[in-house]
């Protein structure tokens, strides 16, 4: 199964004004309707009123509809109900309750970050100057959201090896998209709730 990104997620909390504040403040881009963009991923995130906080849904992007076809035939030897049209697969993960979605979406093309100068052992990169975070002038920007943890308190009923949304080529990843990021990038933090 090739899931390749994040695509989106949307997250429940009892105070949307702070989180959405909290993430702006992130480096986040606040495109309105708590909704917020990352420099390459584009819209990633969106922030809705729950009685607690909570993933409420998750987009995955994979390759194909082969992957589709394999998610979903898990889920039937699982019983698990699913809905797929050509270009997505949704079901809703028992565990923890949160609506995933799979969609054959293309990879995203991240250009290489600009490489900053770093003294080290023996290396004297930039001798007599400030670090380049120092001199920053705007706000620092998140280049894509990456990973995100589910956790469940009913570990009996939906055992993570046992979901085939969260198991790649036979390896359970603890962390859900481990195996979708390719490169570096920023986790979401906590914030307020």
């Amino acid at each position: 199964m090739a899931l390749h990104r994040v695509a989106h997620i949307t997250i429940g909390v009892p105070n949307v004004a702070d989180t959405s504040a909290y993430y702006a403040d992130f480096g986040l881009t606040d495109l309105g309707d708590r909704r917020f963009a990352t420099a390459d991923g584009g819209e990633q995130l969106k922030i809705v009123h729950a009685a607690r906080r909570r993933l409420e849904e998750l987009t995955l992007s994979a390759d194909d509809q082969d992957d589709l076809g394999r998610i979903g035939s898990a889920l039937d030897r699982l019983e698990v109900p699913f809905v797929r049209d050509t270009h997505r697969l949704r079901a809703v993960d028992p565990g923890t309750e949160v609506t995933v979605t799979v969609e054959v979406q293309p990879r995203i093309v991240q250009p290489a970050a600009a490489r900053m100068p770093y003294n080290a052992p023996g290396w004297n990169e930039r001798t007599g100057e400030r670090a380049p975070g120092v001199l920053r002038e705007g706000p620092v920007r998140v280049r894509r959201l990456g990973h995100v943890v589910l956790g469940s308190t009913d570990q009996e009923a939906w055992p993570l090896s046992a979901n085939p949304l969260w198991t790649t080529s036979g390896t359970t990843e603890r962390v859900s998209c481990s195996s979708v990021s390719t490169s570096r990038t920023t986790t979401t933090p906590a914030g307020p709730t």
